[in-house]
This record gives structure tokens, C-alpha cells and sequence, in this order.
């Protein structure tokens, strides 16, 4: 049973965009059309011939339309197999007529809940029961029964039925069953995380979790040539990368997602003042506020020019011509910028005037951060596995900060501190950062070792590491890494504390004069 004739049609859709156009195909070929409701309604009007679903059932519609095609005569003429002698005949018994394709797209219960005031009695009364059940019922029955449940494959069915005499191939009806099947896993996963929102104090962190992934697109490849890659937006908001604006440039690489991705994130760790960031392979390479956001991109690039090269830019302020500016001054070259807006004449001025090949190139992303996204969860895979954990998003306050040595760090050092501290969680353990008037001056992350790290931030910060802070993403096991500090000229640090040789590490400090404050957390980022 290859090819297959559509000589009866079921139609029930949400969505009516298109469906007038397709069904006046099928009636050409022939195909009775039954219907419900508003979709009946516009078909008629569109001059078609249409039976109720109420006059093929013999049953009215009830409950305010909630019983209608939960019905024998609908489910019977979809799931009864017609290479089976008894089906068919059971079937005639009952007067229940074969359906040969389902024509429905459900409630939008997404879109509901994203309104934000919606109320629990409208999300509920926007969950699809009938729907649901033919496209199961159709889908079950791949081989007999063609189920189609996106407008976008009205086209290529009706070249298809046109090409073959009103009829559809085999492989097609299971393609379409195929993707029936992915549409209702998504619904039904989007219904269950929206109660589960509305349970108070219910946990991410369920025994049993799914996982939907949408609006996937093919990446060049991953983070290699000979990988393949895919980006899959997640949850029930177009919020993060998830809602990404791309306003120029070339296609946006596995790579690039990621660092947008560490840019972003970094970049919104500051609110109240502009902050740029500079990321290179997700680590920050540049970091600097400033009294515009043109001020601390300039600020921030200048953290480290060799290593900015060819970097990633996140702003927590809209792309200006001011910024725009000193992007083209000195010809820094970027790969791409995310922001969470662009003035029209900053990207005139970048982009479409540029006669600069790799201005043209560069990749300019319009996202907002996902803060008031739920779920506040982030996943990732292991061999045979996935983790997941809360995202860490808490901030220490001044008043939650301990000072464990003899001198304190002023008011000046401490938002200097705090600055550091926010900047640290964002490198890959082991990490340590310098900074000085709110900038990024040194940094070593991914170290084997905490000595190493300090070493590295030491290293690139050279002479201007005095006076400076520095931020350590976890305890110092040792005082050896105070001692480097010291001898660098570095006036305070904040550490989580928690090390069984705290005292020695305090001790080093008051030795040296150096202000040290515990904060009771730790960063790791592996």
C-alpha cells in the first residue's frame, strides 16, 4: 500500500493560515471534507463543500466544544487497519467510514502561557485533548492514514498529490507520522513544565526530567571541520541566545554560540553602570566599566589587545555610534558583538558604509540575557549521560563579605573586590583575576593549579598588579600564592575561604599588609 488515495479528510486546525488553499487541492482530487467548528466555517465561506464533524458522528458537539471528535466513528475510521479483514469489517458493522488524512494543529497553548497575564483557568481551558488524540490516533496508523500537523508541508503534499493522481507515497505518511509524534511530545512537555511552574516550591530537579529542544539550525559544523553541530533553542521564552537577533555578518559557528553565549552571561554580571567584556575560547580576556558604553568597550579592549584579537564582545548597554567608533578605530578586529539593542546609525556606520571586508563580516547579535527565564537550570552532557544544575546566579553583597585580617579594605577596595569577584566566576577553574579601577588587568584560568593561576595574572598584569585586587575563584590551599601577591604589590583579596590552612593564608596576609575578605561561596567553572 505505497501510494494511497485521499478520499476522506478530517480538518480541525488552530491555525488556519494556509489550509484553505490546501483542502481546495484535495477536494479537487475528490476528497470529502468533514470538519469542526471555525475551521468549517472558513472553508464554507471559501466556497467549499463541508460536512460537520456532529453530522458525521451523530453526536453534537458538547461542553462547550470539549467533546466533539472523541468519538467511534472519528477513531475508528483512523486507527482500523485496512489490510485487516476483521477491522474493516467491524468497521461496516458500526457504520464507521475510513479517514484517510487528518488535517490539525492544537490550541496554542504556548503562546498563551508566554502572555504574561494569563490566568491558570485560561492556560487550562488552552490545553487540546481531541487534537492530540486524532493526531495519535492517525500517526498510529502511519501506514493507512496521512497526519499532517504543520502548514508548512501544505505545499510539498499538494506537489505531491498532484504528481501522483491525488494520492501519497508510503514514505511520506511516515515522515508526517514522524514529526505528529515529536509534535505532541513537545505539546504535552510544554503543558507539564507549565503546572509544574505553578507548584509552589517545586523542584527542577524531578527524578524523571524532559528535555525539548526547538528551533533547531544547522551550524557549518562544530567545534572542529569534521563535527557536525546543531543549535536547539530550549524552554517556554525566547529569552537568551534562545531569542537571538542576528543584524549582520557571516552564519554564527558552534564556537561563536559558545562565546556569545560567556559574553552575554559576563557582560549582564553588572546592571547599574555600563560593562563590556571581551571573551576569548569563553574565558574573559577584557573587562571594564565606564561612564558610557563606548568608555568601557575602549577600557575593556585596552584589558589585553593580543588576546582580544579576533574575540567576542558582550555589552549590558545597546551597540552606540560611540562604540561603533572605536571598534573601527584602530581597526580592531572582532568576530562578533552581543548586545541587547543597536542604534540604526551604529550599525550604518560599522557595517553598511564600511568598505572593510571584516567589518562587514562581523557578527552583530541582538539577545537578552535569560534571568527571568525558567526554568534557572543549565544542562550538559557527559558519555552516557546529562548533568544538570542551578544556574549560578547568586551575588555577594558587602554586608555578607567577611574581613578575616587586620586591615580592612576600605569602601573604595571593597566595590573594587566585589568587582573582581563578579568578574572571577566566569573563568574556567582554577582562576584568578587582577583588576584595578574596575577594569581587568590580569587573569590565569584553566590552571592545574592555583599557584599557576596567580602566576599567570601576575605575569600578564606586571607593574600595574600594584595596589591592585585580586579575586580567587576558590579557596588558597597554601599561603604560596599570597606570598607571589605580596611581592607583586597586590593590596587586597577576596576568596571564598573554607581551606583547613586558612590561618596560614591570613597570616601571609597580615604579614604583608594585604586586606583579605572571605565570601562563603565558591566559583568553580569546569
Amino acid at each position: 500500500m505505497d501510494l494511497m488515495p485521499i478520499r476522506r479528510v478530517l480538518v480541525s486546525v488552530s491555525d488556519k493560515a494556509g489550509v484553505v488553499e490546501f483542502c481546495k487541492a484535495l477536494s479537487q482530487w475528490g476528497a470529502e471534507l468533514i470538519s469542526t467548528g471555525g475551521t468549517a466555517k472558513a472553508l464554507r465561506e471559501a466556497g467549499l463543500s463541508v460536512k460537520d464533524i456532529s453530522e458525521h458522528t451523530g453526536f453534537p458537539e458538547m461542553l462547550d466544544g470539549r467533546v466533539k471528535t472523541l468519538h467511534p466513528k472519528v477513531h475508528g475510521g483512523l486507527l482500523a487497519r485496512r489490510d485487516l479483514p476483521e477491522h474493516m469489517k467491524t468497521a461496516e458493522q458500526h457504520g464507521i467510514t475510513p479517514i484517510d488524512m487528518v488535517i490539525v494543529n492544537l490550541y496554542p497553548f504556548e503562546a498563551t502561557v508566554a502572555r504574561p497575564d494569563v490566568s491558570r483557568e485560561d492556560a487550562i481551558e488552552n490545553i487540546d485533548i481531541g487534537g492530540p488524540s486524532m493526531v495519535r490516533s492517525a500517526a498510529k496508523n502511519q501506514d493507512a492514514v496521512a497526519v499532517v500537523t504543520d502548514p508548512a508541508d501544505y505545499e510539498s503534499l499538494r506537489a505531491e498529490l498532484d504528481g501522483n493522481d491525488g494520492k501519497l507515497g508510503l514514505k511520506t505518511r511516515r515522515a508526517l507520522a514522524r514529526k505528529a509524534f515529536r509534535m505532541t511530545a513537545w505539546y504535552d512537555h510544554a503543558i507539564a513544565e507549565y503546572l509544574a511552574h505553578l507548584e509552589e516550591g517545586a523542584s527542577e530537579f524531578a527524578p524523571q526530567k524532559l528535555l525539548a529542544l526547538k528551533n533547531g539550525v544547522s551550524l557549518r559544523y562544530g567545534e572542529n571541520p569534521h563535527q557536525e553541530a546543531m543549535f536547539y533553542a530550549t524552554g517556554r521564552h525566547s529569552a537568551g541566545l534562545g531569542g537571538l537577533v542576528q543584524l549582520s555578518g557571516k552564519e554564527l559557528s558552534y564556537n561563536n554560540l559558545l562565546d556569545l553565549d560567556a559574553a552575554m552571561r559576563t557582560a549582564n554580571e553588572i546592571s547599574d553602570e555600563p560593562y563590556a567584556i571581551v571573551i576569548k575560547h569563553t574565558n574573559p580576556c577584557g573587562a571594564a566599566t565606564g561612564g558610557s558604553i563606548a568608555e568601557a568597550f575602549a577600557r575593556a579592549y585596552d584589558c589585553d589587545p593580543l588576546s582580544a584579537f579576533g574575540g567576542i564582545v558582550g555589552l549590558n548597554r545597546p551597540f552606540d555610534l560611540a562604540t561603533a567608533e572605536q571598534l573601527i578605530a584602530g581597526e580592531k578586529f572582532l568576530e562578533a558583538v552581543v548586545a541587547p539593542d543597536y542604534d540604526e546609525d551604529a550599525v550604518e556606520a560599522l557595517v553598511e558604509k564600511s568598505k572593510k571586508k571584516w567589518r562587514k563580516s562581523i557578527r552583530l547579535v541582538k539577545a537578552t540575557p535569560a534571568h527571568g527565564a525558567h526554568p534557572p537550570v543549565e544542562y550538559r552532557s557527559v558519555n552516557g549521560g546529562m548533568l544538570a544544575q542551578s544556574v549560578d546566579a547568586r551575588f555577594v553583597q558587602p554586608g555578607e563579605c567577611k574581613v578575616v585580617t587586620a586591615k580592612a579594605p576600605d569602601d573604595r577596595i571593597m566595590k573594587e573586590l566585589l568587582f573582581a569577584w563578579g568578574l572571577c566566576k566566569h573563568y574556567k577553574s582554577n582562576a584568578i583575576c587582577i583588576t584595578a579601577h574596575k577594569a581587568l588587568i590580569g587573569y590565569g584560568a584553566g590552571q592545574t593549579s592555583r599557584v599557576d593561576a596567580t602566576e599567570h595574572a601576575l605575569l600578564r598584569a606586571g607593574e600595574r598588579a600594584r595596589s591592585a585586587v585580586l579575586a580567587s575563584d576558590a579557596f588558597f590551599p597554601f599561603p604560596d600564592s599570597i606570598e607571589k601577591a605580596a611581592k607583586a604589590g597586590i593590596s587586597a583579596v577576596i576568596q571564598p575561604g573554607g581551606s583547613v590552612r586558612d590561618e596560614e593564608v591570613i597570616k601571609a596576609c597580615n604579614e604583608h599588609g594585604i586586606a583579605m575578605v572571605f565570601t562563603g561561596m565558591r566559583h568553580f567553572r569546569h
